[in-house]
């Protein structure tokens, strides 16, 4: 307790926390039509590709939306950016409240709901920003913690729905942004490290190298796979298990919070045990788990215990991989963070897609979890053949930071070139 009260002392914990809950509350307006997604079907029909469909534009315009946000940050402070991003978000959900009134409409909503999902990178860079080097790591995993949103979008939004209408809850979406605007504008102010303009260049040099595209497919299955799976179970729930519209989103919700409460722990097991080793772990137990899901569907009791399994994998692997990138990009965190952050996002529109399709042409939802369990072994056996080259030249023994005396003054393996110099600023 005192570690933590020390920790808060060392930098602007109003900051960390206005951070935390602008990355909550974005987080759970992000996943809204996949939380509203049973009542959403019913209104205008769906097949199951076009209820896949629908869950999958909003994830992959909030990973392409981040780059944009944070180039913003860049010229007008991350606060500011904050603030702009709260304020569209608002104006989205009122767009959702009086405007969607067809299929075509409610696929432009869920791009709008990206701008939601654009978050990430300035929650991120602006809660870390305010404390020091030594303590960026565990600034960063609280902020990340955010992703909690997610679990309370689904346990609220169903009973809402339920009561006042599914369009109704976009309204109340937009007077709830407000509590996290007025958090921010009252209580946050900006960081004081380097922010100077990053150029293109700089924000996607990590994916020049092997090793960011490696990074970026492993976040694709860790973090694509968290958001995809919150997205699509409370239709998977409502349908394969014809529980309620409510206990579907409730369902859904144990799952979620295990994924969110994990990706601190994961990070904290990397830092102890290796963050190689953390993550081999994890795409075992993601491998695994899918697999028995797939073969699971007729016990809802089996199918909730492993779904919650495989989440509390996917939260630590998310926490285990944001371990490695600083060891890999000492000079570029933030930035190469950012770069995988948004590519591997893009993963999770995958998964809805995927479900529904096999769904509608295969009759079954199985196959979509076998899919993703392959992908996931792949990316296993990936991460085994790269391990070996990256315990010679960057990290340490299963990927566990190099001591001083293995890696010279620098803390950069000699025999490796220093990477150039980026910019820290996450966005």
């Amino acid at each position: 307790m005192r570690a933590f009260h020390h920790f808060l002392q060392s930098g602007h914990s109003p900051t960390l926390f206005a951070a935390f809950l602008y990355f909550a509350f974005s987080c759970a307006i992000w996943v809204l039509n996949g939380a509203m997604a049973p009542f959403i079907r019913e209104s205008y029909q769906l097949t199951a590709a076009q209820q896949g469909l629908m869950l999958s534009i909003p994830i992959v315009a909030g990973a392409l939306m981040r780059f944009p946000l944070g180039v913003l940050a860049q010229y007008i402070g991350r606060k500011n950016a904050t603030l702009v991003e709260m304020a569209l978000i608002a104006v989205a959900m009122v767009f959702g409240l009086f405007f969607v009134d067809s299929f075509g409409d409610l696929l432009a909503m869920g791009v709008l709901l990206g701008i939601a999902g654009a978050s990430f990178g300035v929650a991120l860079s602006l809660g870390s920003g305010s404390f020091p080097a030594k303590h960026k790591g565990l600034a960063m995993g609280i902020v990340g913690a955010g992703n909690v949103g997610t679990a309370v979008s689904v346990l609220v939004a169903p009973p809402l729905a339920q009561w006042l209408g599914w369009q109704a809850v976009y309204g109340v979406a937009a007077v709830a942004i407000l509590l996290p605007m007025a958090v921010m504008i009252t209580f946050a102010r900006e960081p004081a490290d380097v922010n100077r303009h990053a150029s293109l260049r700089e924000h996607v040099a990590c994916l020049f190298e092997g090793d960011g595209w490696v990074f970026s497919v492993i976040y694709a299955i860790t973090f694509g796979g968290f958001i995809g799976l919150t997205s699509f179970l409370p239709s998977y729930y409502f349908e394969q298990f014809g529980v309620s519209k409510v206990q579907a989103g409730q369902l859904t919700m144990l799952a979620a919070f295990m994924g969110a409460a994990l990706r601190v722990c994961g990070g904290w097991l990397a830092d102890r045990w290796g963050g190689i080793n953390v993550l081999t772990l994890v795409l075992g137990v993601v491998t695994a788990s899918l697999v028995a899901i797939g073969f699971s569907g007729g016990s809802l009791v089996v199918t909730t215990l492993l779904m919650m399994l495989c989440f509390a994998a996917l939260g630590a692997g998310n926490g285990a991989l944001f371990q490695l990138v600083p060891l890999r990009w000492p000079a570029s965190t933030a930035v190469a963070g950012s770069m995988i952050g948004e590519i591997g996002a893009l993963g999770g529109g995958l998964v809805p897609s995927s479900m529904g399709l096999s769904k509608q042409y295969l009759g079954s939802y199985a196959w979509g979890f076998l899919l993703f369990a392959a992908l996931s072994l792949l990316v296993l056996a990936l991460l085994r053949v790269m391990q070996s080259g990256w315990t010679r030249s960057w990290v340490g023994q299963g990927g566990r930071a190099r001591t001083t005396a293995s890696s010279g003054a620098t803390g950069w393996p000699s025999g490796r070139p220093h990477p150039q110099p980026l910019s820290q600023t996450q966005e």
